[in-house]
């Protein structure tokens, strides 16, 4: 097979698609990005505002190993592309009894703060630790860019996730090492930045702990966006071209379903295969619904369980607060258990909530102004499918709350801020068409994970691939963009292509292995 004739389209330019344009260009494959919005990123979509910078989605990058293979299939350093600063602390954890705790990766450090809230929980995280070590070895490193397309790849893999007990859940599994409240929740609430409730979300999840504590917590030198221009400028290096404000509106299969015809604006592209990072109902539902096939697998989708929707506030100040919070702070509210139950099950907006609050310009100034700080923060809530919320009238209440309530960490803070906007289910159900608004997709739960999880490929569908957080192995950012990786695998043994065979990589390599 002559694959230099093959031509993909990726629509969508989060970092799962990115990395699946990336990885299809070094391939040889000509590659065309859509992107419905005037910038890349997706999720990571970039605001800017009276000289402040805010990163609208993802802000923890972790296991760098994974963005960095993407430049080296090109033959290229991301150094050269992108800087990426370590964060200290990873986390600041503070509870509503004034408890506080900087959450590390150092060993030492992490065993001091436990052992100062219940020194009998000490020997119990040491043996959390190797547990979650065991998670990471084969959770990570031998599933995560694997892709489940028949049942039998279960089977393979059922042992091990029997002997690691899989079926308890995140919170479960460290109350068997923990006894400490506080410690327990410090050591599950990982879970959410996928999109999972810890209490119901499997164990393997507890490999994040792991992961963290032996490749660190980063951020990069520009924010988020810097990345996702890295990511760009790379697969622009390859040859790929992106095309920005240019909606998708339909797929259509033609020449008996070998031939994928992009409809947006007036184009109409075609295509050999087409990489979806979408979302996965919307992909299913919308672009490819005059498919009989593709209607009923987003009619399956919907019976799914969806992960909870949030509120953004982005603001900025006329001061820094890095005396006050670090670059990611968790407030933790009065409820832990009760508020998730709210979140992830109830039909009401919670009176009560939890904070994520991320100030880039303690690690990063050149975010704003000089002495000034960028911040943003969010509130899990209930996606649209539980809870009757109009956000257009609820959303300025709920900021000025939540403004209210930072206060206690950051005095006088609404005296200082001097620009604020927010994003709600809304944006994510209207803008980024995310169903039910869920901010992370399907939900992480062991029934909707590997082979149960939405696949890399579709079942019947030849030529349509997804990547992102719907498929395997799940939401946050090493996830999609391991996701690229599975479905990478997939297309290679469908198509015959070799990852990194582009000339432009092919010539690139040897430079690189003899420098080295």
């Amino acid at each position: 097979m002559n694959q230099q004739r093959k031509n993909a389209a990726v629509i969508g330019s989060g970092f799962g698609g990115l990395a699946a344009a990336i990885r299809l260009q070094a391939s040889g494959v000509q590659t065309t990005v859509y992107e419905a919005r005037d910038q890349p990123g997706g999720r990571a979509y970039v605001y800017r505002d009276e000289g402040f910078t805010f990163d609208a989605g993802p802000t923890v990058i972790t296991a760098p190993q994974c963005l960095e293979e993407l430049f080296e299939l090109a033959g290229r350093d991301m150094a050269d592309y992108v800087e990426l600063m370590p964060v200290a602390p990873f986390y600041r954890l503070i509870w509503d009894d004034g408890d506080v705790m900087d959450y590390v990766g150092e060993s030492e450090q992490m065993i001091e703060q436990i052992r100062q809230r219940n020194p009998d929980d000490v020997a119990g995280y040491l043996k959390f630790v190797d547990y979650a070590k065991e998670v990471f070895d084969e959770g990570y490193d031998g599933l995560a860019d694997a892709p489940f397309l028949r049942f039998r790849d279960m089977i393979r893999v059922a042992p091990q996730l029997m002997r690691l007990r899989a079926d308890r859940s995140v919170f479960k599994t460290v109350a068997r090492f923990i006894e400490n409240d506080h410690v327990r929740q410090a050591l599950s609430f990982h879970s959410l930045l996928v999109g999972g409730n810890p209490f119901e979300t499997s164990s393997i999840y507890t490999l994040i702990h792991y992961l963290e504590r032996k490749w660190g917590v980063f951020f990069p030198r520009g924010g988020t966006g810097a990345l996702v221009r890295a990511l760009v400028q790379l697969f622009e290096d390859l040859g790929g071209e992106i095309r920005l404000d240019t909606p998708v509106k339909r797929v259509d299969l033609e020449e008996n379903d070998t031939v994928h015809a992009i409809h947006a604006g007036e184009r109409v592209d075609r295509y050999d295969f087409v990489v979806s990072n979408a979302d996965i109902h919307h992909t299913y539902k919308h672009l490819y619904g005059r498919d009989p096939r593709a209607r009923i697998t987003a009619q399956k989708l919907e019976r799914s369980d969806w992960s909870m929707s949030l509120f953004v506030l982005y603001f900025g100040c006329d001061r820094t607060y890095n005396e006050s919070v670090a670059h990611h702070t968790v407030i933790f509210g009065p409820r832990y258990k009760g508020l998730l139950d709210d979140i992830f099950h109830g039909d009401h907006l919670p009176e009560d909530f939890s904070l994520y609050l991320h100030a880039p310009t303690v690690t990063d100034p050149s975010m704003a102004p000089e002495g000034c700080g960028t911040f943003y923060v969010l509130s899990p809530v209930p996606h649209l499918g539980r809870a009757d919320v109009d956000w257009d009238v609820e959303a300025p209440k709920y900021a000025e709350r939540i403004l209210e309530a930072l206060e206690e960490q950051m005095p006088d803070l609404r005296k200082h801020v001097v620009t604020k906007r927010w994003i709600t289910p809304f944006d994510f159900r209207d803008t980024l068409n995310a169903y039910n608004g869920s901010a992370f997709s399907v939900a992480p739960k062991l029934t909707q994970s590997a082979w149960f999880r939405p696949h890399n490929k579709h079942d019947s569908i030849d030529g349509l691939y997804v990547v992102g957080a719907g498929t395997h192995p799940g939401a946050g950012v090493p996830g999609v963009v391991n996701s690229a990786k599975a479905t990478l695998k997939v297309i290679a043994a469908d198509h015959g292509i070799v990852e990194g065979s582009t000339p432009l990589a092919a010539a690139a390599k040897p430079e690189r292995d003899a420098a080295a």
